[in-house]
């Protein structure tokens, strides 16, 4: 019996570490940093609510889906300057030309956040929950400078129920000797400079290596050839420019370069062009990976709403029928009533 198990494992524990990324992939991640940098933590006047689902390779069984919910907001109820916080006209467009011109640095100030996102990749599941703190530095003129810190935990799941042994031996007696659910301490740490029209930011998420495995049975531990899993650091860097293109229209380019040992390095390549700040596209390209379209909708002061669907690039294109993304924004407490103050991406 124990044939089945030790194979079986083996690829388990082989795909959840030897993937380039553990941590799930976003194409809308600079619409949302704070999931990749707590850095982010308190960097507009509301509190900032996410809430996205994304649908990996559909059309392939057991692929990748993940849903999160984030949030954060700054300290303190001052709503007195013209800076990145706060806007004195009800009304006024945050991104406008004019606003830019006169864009003045936030005082120093503190920020918070809270963030979950749930990955199932077939018999696996992931669940990440964390709590976030950032510092926003007064620079010069129209710079600041904000360092963050993000602790929770991390719980990963093993559906024995969808392991596969084959017909002859469906309910595999080694599988009792599986861990089905164990938490692991997690640690992220980020810093973002940010000014009028550019952004730029490095953070490293699951800084702590944890040893994974799924078996506590003492013979696969000390058979030949078992390597349990290890979560590794994910680092991100990340820069944007925002200019215009016409009075109502702007672009922003922007960045990523991504690094998970031992995979190469990998980077994103992204354009945004905005209506007024009213509707916005896009388009991303992710090496060896991936083109993406984007497009979003600012409803109202309340209420955003963007998409993306990612054309397979890859070797998987054969069997996949691309990724979507979905993700719905709230601004509450927006008392200055804008559309959108929103300016990383």
């Amino acid at each position: 019996m124990k044939r089945y198990i030790l194979p079986s494992l083996v690829v388990i524990l082989f795909c959840y570490n030897g993937i380039a990324q553990q941590r799930p992939q976003y194409t809308q991640y600079i619409f949302n940093n704070f999931l990749l940098n707590p850095a982010l933590s308190g960097i507009e006047n509301y509190t900032d609510v996410k809430v996205g689902h994304r649908k990996q390779w559909a059309g392939i069984n057991d692929a990748p889906q993940t849903s999160f919910l984030s949030a954060h907001w700054k300290f303190g109820d001052d709503y007195l300057w013209r800076n990145p916080l706060s806007l004195p006209d009800h009304g006024d467009d945050p991104m406008s030309r004019n606003y830019m011109q006169n864009y003045t640095a936030s005082p120093s100030h503190h920020g918070m956040g809270v963030m979950a996102v749930l990955d199932d990749i077939g018999p696996l599941s992931r669940l990440d929950a964390a709590l976030t703190y950032a510092y926003h530095m007064q620079m010069a003129g129209q710079l600041n400078l904000s360092v963050g810190v993000s602790a929770g935990i991390s719980r990963i799941g093993l559906d024995v129920a969808a392991l596969n042994f084959g017909e002859d031996n469906p309910q595999d007696p080694a599988v009792r000797n599986a861990i089905i659910s164990q938490i692991k301490p997690d640690l992220g740490l980020g810093v973002w400079l940010y000014g009028a029209r550019f952004f730029a930011g490095a953070s490293v998420q699951q800084l702590l290596s944890q040893e994974m495995t799924f078996t506590n049975n003492p013979n696969l531990q000390n058979a030949p050839g078992y390597v349990p899993g290890k979560e590794v650091a994910h680092y991100f860097f990340t820069a944007g420019y925002r200019f215009f293109l016409l009075e109502d229209v702007a672009a922003t380019p922007s960045m990523m370069l991504k690094k998970v040992k031992p995979a190469p390095a990998s980077y994103d390549l992204n354009l945004k062009l905005a209506f007024k700040d009213r509707f916005w596209l896009g388009g991303s390209y992710r090496k060896d990976d991936a083109f993406a379209a984007l497009l979003g909708v600012n409803f109202n002061k309340l209420i955003n709403l963007t998409y993306s669907y990612d054309f397979t690039t890859s070797a998987l294109n054969s069997v996949s029928n691309g990724s979507h993304e979905i993700v719905l924004g709230l601004q509450l407490n927006n008392v200055y009533e804008v559309l959108s103050t929103t300016r990383m991406w």
